[in-house]
C-alpha cells in the first residue's frame, strides 16, 4: 500500500507540471482543469495523449482519461467509456452527452446509488434518458436539491470547478472500518466504537480542530437485505477529546442499533472549529485534559499507535493492533 500511495503522489506531481488546477478525488483519481492550456499542449485530445505518455514514460503506469466540458462529464467519460477505448481516452461534451449517456441504465449515472435506483425504477425510470426527460419539478418535489442535481447530471450539467474543489476546506474528519467478522455482542462493538472514536479525535487534534457534531454510521452484515443506520447529533460543547465524544457515540448507537449483526462502522466529527477556542468549565479542568491528551498523542506519533493503548483493545473485539499495521485500510 505504501508503494501505491507513493506512486499516486508521483503521478500528481506529473499532473501539476501541466496545470496548477489539480483536485484529488481519490487516491487514484484526479480532476485537471486544462482551460487556457491549448497553446501549450494543443487540443483536449492532444493534451490527454501527452499526459498519458508522460505518466507512462516516468512511472510505467497507464492512465485512463475522461475529457469533458465540466468535471461531471469528465468523470462519466472516464468511468464508462475510457476503459473501453484502445487509448484509454474518451471525450464527452454537451453535444454528444445524450447520444452516449441517455441509453445507459440509470444506475450508471453519477449520484445514483442502489437505493435511489430502486426508487427510480419504481417510477418507471430505467435508463438515464428516462430521468432526463422527466420534468425537473417532479424530481425536486420528491427529493429536494438532490432530485434537481440528479436531473442536472442526466443532462451533463455541472457548475462546479476544479479550482474550487482543490481549494475547498475540509469540513469534517472521520474513520470507518469493515469488520473482519460479524459483530453481534454489544460489548465487542463498544470496543471498536471506542477505538474509532479515539482515532477520529486524534486526527482532529492533529489538524488543530475540534468538532461540534458527531456522526455514527453502522452497516449490517446481510448484504442482500441491507440494514444499518447513519445518524448524527450535536455535542454539548465542541470537542476532540475521546471521552467527551464517546458517550454521545454510544447514545447514538443504543438509540438506533436494531440488534442485528454489524459488519462496518464509521464515526465522523463535523462543523470543525479551531481548538484554540476551548470552552473552559468551572466544574472540571478541561485544559488539563487537553494537555494530557496531547502528551499521549506525542508518544503515539513518536512510537506508533500501539505504544499506548486502552486495555479494552486486548479483548476479542479490539481491532487496534490489526489496523495499526495497515495503510488506508490495506496491508502496508
Amino acid at each position: 500500500m505504501k508503494k501505491y500511495v507513493d506512486m499516486s503522489l508521483r503521478i500528481t506531481e506529473i499532473f501539476q507540471a501541466f496545470t496548477d488546477r489539480v483536485a484529488p478525488y481519490s487516491i487514484d483519481e484526479q480532476f485537471l482543469d486544462m482551460t487556457g492550456c491549448e497553446r501549450l499542449f494543443g487540443t483536449p485530445w492532444e493534451m490527454a495523449l501527452r499526459i498519458n505518455q508522460e505518466v507512462w514514460g516516468k512511472t510505467r503506469v497507464r492512465c485512463r482519461i475522461g475529457i469533458g466540458e465540466n468535471p461531471l462529464q469528465a468523470k462519466m467519460a472516464c468511468d464508462i467509456y475510457a476503459k473501453k477505448s484502445s487509448r484509454g481516452i474518451f471525450l464527452l461534451t454537451h453535444d454528444n452527452y445524450a447520444h452516449y449517456i441517455w441509453p445507459l441504465p440509470v444506475r450508471k449515472l453519477f449520484g445514483v446509488g442502489n437505493r435511489m435506483e430502486k426508487n427510480l425504477v419504481r417510477m418507471g425510470v430505467r435508463k438515464i434518458g428516462h430521468l432526463a426527460n422527466l420534468p425537473k419539478k417532479i424530481l425536486k418535489n420528491r427529493w429536494g436539491v438532490n432530485g434537481e442535481v440528479l436531473w442536472m447530471n442526466s443532462h451533463g450539467i455541472d457548475y462546479s470547478n476544479v479550482l474550487a474543489m482543490a481549494e475547498e476546506k475540509q469540513k469534517g474528519v472521520g474513520h470507518s472500518m469493515t469488520l473482519p467478522r460479524d459483530y453481534t455482542q454489544r460489548e465487542e462493538i463498544e470496543v471498536v466504537l471506542l477505538e474509532i472514536t479515539e482515532e477520529v479525535c486524534r486526527r482532529a487534534r492533529s489538524m488543530g480542530k475540534m468538532g461540534k457534531t458527531v456522526s455514527l454510521y453502522c452497516r449490517g452484515a446481510d448484504f442482500k437485505n441491507p440494514t444499518g443506520f447513519s445518524r448524527q447529533k450535536k455535542l454539548p460543547e465542541p470537542s476532540a477529546l475521546t471521552m467527551e465524544v464517546y458517550p454521545l457515540v454510544l447514545r447514538l448507537f443504543d438509540t438506533h442499533w436494531d440488534r442485528k449483526p454489524l459488519r462496518a462502522v464509521g464515526i465522523s466529527l463535523f462543523q470543525l472549529l479551531n481548538d484554540r477556542f476551548l470552552q473552559l468549565s468551572l466544574l472540571e479542568d478541561r485544559e488539563k485534559k487537553v494537555k494530557l491528551t496531547r502528551a499521549v498523542d506525542n508518544i503515539r506519533n513518536s512510537y506508533g499507535a500501539t505504544s499506548l493503548f486502552r486495555a479494552s483493545s486486548l479483548t476479542r473485539g479490539g481491532q487496534l493492533f490489526a489496523w495499526s499495521k495497515e495503510i488506508g485500510g490495506h496491508k502496508a
